[in-house]
């Protein structure tokens, strides 16, 4: 580590700033992990485990299933898929029985659908699971993903000093940047920062990665969720002022479709994070997704909202068991607001707010709800909008300014 701290001291001149041109919206695919994790054990599990199979089924689903259309790109390959040595030339392979043609063709299956790839490595000697990491090999690993056709690089912190972040993340970042291919990087710096009580260099980081974790990995749960949410309220050292246009901030994978959310919760945990402007990193199965789950996941209402090319975080105008949210879009003066309810169990609550509660002062507005894309109609700050919200639920509109 060392020489390769010496390495990025000599070089440090050259590298600004993190300017590869690459995710300007948050990105948006599909990654195992929470779903998934670590299951190896192909003879048993054949369609679940962490193989080439699994990988191009999803590539197959992401397009047959209308996910690219709608702007779902991304295929991740995360933990668990190295041999467990170097190859001669002290180059990553993968497991041959889970992967037995190999990184290469994997990618280039996932780019004859039209879809981009992206892979999992980490900065110290080993993986979050215990498989090998890059530590001492930073270049050969950045051009081996290079040389693969990765599009995205997933870079964890486990098993790595804490000490070494503020050099690594910027040396695999430099060379990364020095294959010439284009690739995402996405990094856990401020993550760690966190769990060590250090403040976060956050223009540091976002000269260096696409986008960073910030907060603990999500499970598929209502408590996950909702403890996420909570959490982001807090704008920790000011983290918004440093999240947009090829920098976001991560509050992990979107697990609608899965086991532990019932389907208002689901509707929070997506809506949130559209709010946000988060990555819509999916980590559940599309070939069996039900048809509920997937209509959210593709609603172009709260996907437009994601997408917003002003790229802002939303903030909390209200939290307690009533949240309020709201989040700058365009046109200029539009706002998408969203309500939720964080009590479990009783009734709904009706909810009764003029618009000048929301921000929204100026002139007249045209409301949508966001859902089911019901027309609200036309309103002024004084009007009061009344609408409910179910227990661990969601109510979101837009209000646009009307010329």
């Amino acid at each position: 580590m060392l020489v390769s701290i010496l390495l990025f001291t000599s070089l440090s001149t050259l590298v600004i700033a993190l300017d590869n041109g690459l995710a300007l919206t948050p990105t948006m695919g599909w990654r195992n992990w929470e779903r998934f994790r670590c299951e190896v054990d192909c003879e048993t599990y054949p369609n679940d485990c962490i193989g080439e199979r699994l990988f191009m089924d999803m590539a197959d689903a992401i397009v047959a299933s209308g996910f690219k259309d709608a702007g779902y790109q991304y295929v991740l390959l995360d933990d668990c898929w190295p041999a467990p040595h170097r190859d001669s030339s002290g180059r990553l392979q993968a497991d041959p029985k889970r992967f037995p043609h190999g990184i290469k063709a994997l990618a280039d299956y996932i780019h004859s659908k039209g879809l981009k790839f992206g892979i999992y490595e980490d900065f110290g000697k080993k993986t979050c699971a215990g498989y090998i990491g890059s530590e001492f090999y930073l270049q050969t690993d950045a051009q081996t993903f290079a040389d693969w056709g990765a599009d995205l690089v997933f870079f964890d912190h486990c098993n790595a000093a804490a000490k070494d972040m503020k050099y690594g993340f910027p040396i695999m970042e430099f060379f990364l940047n020095k294959t010439g291919r284009p690739m995402i990087f996405t990094c856990p710096w401020p993550m760690d920062n966190r769990i060590q009580h250090i403040k976060p260099d956050f223009p540091a980081i976002r000269k260096t990665c696409n986008m960073w974790r910030i907060y603990n990995d999500i499970e598929d749960s209502w408590d996950s969720v909702i403890g996420i949410i909570n959490w982001w309220s807090k704008d920790w050292y000011n983290m918004s002022a440093y999240h947009g246009p090829g920098g976001w901030n991560n509050p992990d994978m979107i697990v609608v479709g899965n086991f532990g959310l019932s389907p208002d919760q689901e509707k929070v945990h997506f809506g949130m994070w559209c709010i946000f402007a988060a990555p819509l990193l999916l980590a559940n199965d599309l070939r069996s997704i039900n048809n509920r789950s997937k209509a959210l996941l593709l609603n172009k209402r709260l996907l437009a909202i994601n997408q917003d090319p002003l790229g802002i975080q939303g903030k909390p105008i209200q939290m307690g068991d009533v949240q309020v949210w709201t989040k700058p879009i365009l046109p200029k003066g539009s706002k998408a607001v969203a309500v939720v309810y964080t009590v479990q169990g009783g009734n709904f609550i009706r909810v009764k707010y003029p618009l000048e509660f929301y921000g929204l002062d100026a002139g007249e507005y045209h409301l949508t709800e966001v859902f089911e894309g019901h027309d609200l109609g036309q309103h002024n700050k004084s009007s009061v909008i009344s609408f409910t919200v179910n227990p661990t639920g969601i109510y979101m509109f837009t209000a646009k300014p009307v010329n």
